[in-house]
């Protein structure tokens, strides 16, 4: 009809299918008025879902994850897939995960995965870099990804917020470096260092962390005891609970008694953490510092 705009017909299904086929291999986000249906595999990832407020379907080892972690209680209702390192495939396919939060730590899983669903896979601990801007980095990228960026953009300004608080509540403790150890026994720790999640919020903290040399992918094990005889100024403050057979060695360990932060009541404990978490882990262990500190 003269002086009409002609009339496009309406894509079939196979058009569509392709189409959407095509925007998730490219990496696209979903369509934001769509609820996903998040898995994760990795804690990190996990926890950055439920800092952008969106609760995954389904998860691994969430039996310990809510013994140890020390998170917010996860609904019932989201489905345990098993262990992170080996999770249950079969049970992955049948919650019909519409995105699956995985890391480079489980590349070797994704092909099955990637059968299942679109794979998300973020790097938060590399060698020699802190991986909290990584951590804050994965708000903004996973948010993108399920196409709800203002939940990004509110996560993100909230955890510079909190960490701007702390580093002012924890300002008058930056007089001496901070150790961030476990225990293994009565005479061996495991050392955070700057690559690690603890050193890295230390860092944003304000605070100098007492371990200077080189660690692999956040830690340093087995450290002896005696290290800490090397760094007599320093905070000594160890994460998660003293395993009980160490905890009566070390009361009667003339060696633990002599050391320098021991001596001078320089000893924080902490809860249990999970030192290769995301955001909420990183607050959880800059709140939990600034109150052993202020204690």
């Amino acid at each position: 009809m003269v002086g009409c705009a002609a009339i496009s017909p309406r894509p079939d299904r196979r058009t569509f299918l392709a189409a959407a086929g095509a925007l998730l291999a490219a990496g696209l986000p979903l369509r934001a008025e769509a609820t996903p249906r998040l898995a994760a595999i990795d804690w990190a990832m996990l926890e950055t879902a439920i800092a952008l407020g969106h609760m995954p379907v389904a998860a691994t080892e969430l039996i310990r994850f809510r013994a140890d972690v020390g998170h917010p209680a996860i609904p019932g209702s989201v489905t345990d897939l098993g262990l992170r390192g080996a999770p249950n495939v079969e049970l992955l396919a049948l919650v019909r995960p519409t995105l699956i939060l995985s890391s480079p730590y489980y590349t070797h899983l994704h092909a099955g995965f990637e059968s299942i669903a679109p794979v998300l896979s973020l790097p938060f601990y590399l060698p020699g870099q802190p991986p909290l801007p990584h951590a804050i980095d994965a708000l903004g990228a996973l948010a993108r990804r399920i196409g709800d960026p203002a939940a990004g953009h509110r996560a993100r300004a909230a955890a510079q917020t909190r960490l701007d608080r702390l580093a002012a509540r924890l300002a008058r403790h930056a007089d001496r470096p901070v150790a961030v150890v476990e225990i293994g026994d009565a005479r061996h720790l495991r050392a955070f260092g700057s690559d690690s999640l603890h050193g890295s919020t230390l860092a944003r903290l304000g605070l100098r962390n007492a371990w200077s040399e080189a660690t692999a992918y956040g830690f340093l094990a087995p450290v002896p005891l005696e290290r800490l005889a090397e760094m007599p100024d320093a905070r000594l403050v160890i994460a998660g609970p003293i395993p009980q057979q160490a905890r009566g060695a070390l009361a009667r360990s003339r060696l633990w008694q002599a050391l320098p932060q021991v001596a001078a009541g320089r000893v924080h404990h902490l809860p249990a953490m999970n030192a290769f978490g995301a955001v909420p882990a990183a607050l959880r262990f800059g709140d939990l510092l600034a109150r052993a500190l202020e204690a």
